[in-house]
């Protein structure tokens, strides 16, 4: 595995004080070991098939996110619906972690409800949170346009409550405790060699939340430890970042082939959620097309949005999505601190559990 640092990575005793519901649960499934040895949640691979303990596991994820909407509220104002899937990307505000690419998705989403007002689409909340550098102006320019996006969203009567976009104020370790164990979906959308090895994508896993991403950084071991069924991988890998970039990346002609990528930087680019300021985001919106694109955000952006049609698929079948979400939770013991400390001891410290 990568090395993260130790206090960052995911703990029986993190989980235990975020998700007392789950940590309970698992204490009447597995005993209370898994608190000592979060190796030991490989156990509930054998439980995907009971149908008492997945109705449990429904019961404390539907209370997780009633406690995850009842913030937002209280933040934000705004009212969600807890039976929407609540599609989560909490980390640091940068442009190579791709919070803008999330957005094209809402904005895409958003213009086809439009366009498709009868069609069954699947309920949805889409949560930001993070935190930008006091001088990283692009940045700080994408939490506004989340922001502007969701005000424009959130207040239309032609969507109601089929899709919201919410940003959550002040992301420190009170806001994650809650917002991580009520995520349906995981974001972990970097552009593929940018990630080294980030945290958050296993404490989600660990709190029963499937992950979409691409194939970097630690969603590679995580799609290692769950299943490749278990987890939504996208876009480029790291040799063909590496190659379109070598062989002449031209956003301008994903920008030209794609209709649906186009209406949704047109709208963007001209005001369509800043009225009051229709030249806004134009600069934005440039850099993409004009800019290089640096990440890739347009070349990923097809894949992306066919690879959020599976997850609405998958979504429109509760048994399955709950099978997969306790896989989920089943393979993360890998990633524990305890497990972690345990191999520095023995690897570089020679010393065993109990020696003093």
């Amino acid at each position: 595995m990568r090395h993260s640092p130790v206090h960052q990575l995911p703990s029986a005793s993190a989980l235990a004080q975020a998700n007392p519901g789950l940590a309970e649960l698992l204490d009447d499934t597995l005993g209370t070991a898994w608190r000592l040895d979060l190796d030991k949640l490989k156990a509930l691979r054998e439980r995907t098939g009971d149908a008492a303990f997945r109705d449990r596991f429904v019961a404390i994820k539907r209370a997780n996110k009633e406690r995850l909407a009842a913030l937002i509220e209280r933040r934000t104002g705004v009212k969600v619906d807890p039976a929407s899937l609540f599609d989560v990307q909490v980390k640091r505000i940068h442009e190579y972690k791709r919070q803008l690419l999330n957005l094209l998705h809402a904005v895409t989403r958003y213009q086809a409800m439009l366009a498709e007002p009868q069609r069954n689409w699947v309920p949805r909340t889409l949560i930001f949170s993070g935190k930008a550098a006091s001088s990283y102006a692009m940045a700080k320019t994408i939490i506004r346009l989340i922001h502007d996006v969701g005000s424009v969203v959130n207040n239309d009567p032609r969507i109601g409550n089929r899709l919201k976009v919410v940003f959550v104020p002040n992301y420190g370790v009170s806001v994650a405790e809650t917002i991580m164990p009520g995520a349906d979906l995981s974001e972990q959308i970097s552009t593929a060699g940018t990630e080294a090895s980030g945290t958050g994508n296993m404490k989600l896993a660990l709190n029963g939340a499937l992950t979409i991403g691409t194939d970097d950084g630690a969603n590679i071991e995580i799609r290692q430890n769950v299943g490749d069924d278990n987890i939504f991988i996208f876009g480029l890998k790291t040799p063909e970042v590496l190659a379109l970039r070598q062989g002449g990346y031209q956003p301008m002609r994903y920008y030209e082939g794609n209709p649906a990528l186009k209406a949704v930087l047109d709208a963007i680019a001209s005001g369509a959620f800043s009225p009051d300021e229709p030249q806004r985001y134009r600069g934005l919106i440039d850099s993409l097309l004009w800019g290089g694109d640096h990440y890739l955000l347009l070349a990923d952006y097809a894949d992306y949005v066919a690879t959020q049609a599976r997850v609405d698929a998958l979504f429109r079948d509760p048994a399955q999505w709950t099978q997969r979400s306790i896989a989920n939770v089943a393979g993360m013991g890998v990633f524990s601190s305890d497990r972690t400390i345990r191999e520095y001891a023995r690897q570089i410290w020679n010393i065993e559990p109990g020696d003093r």
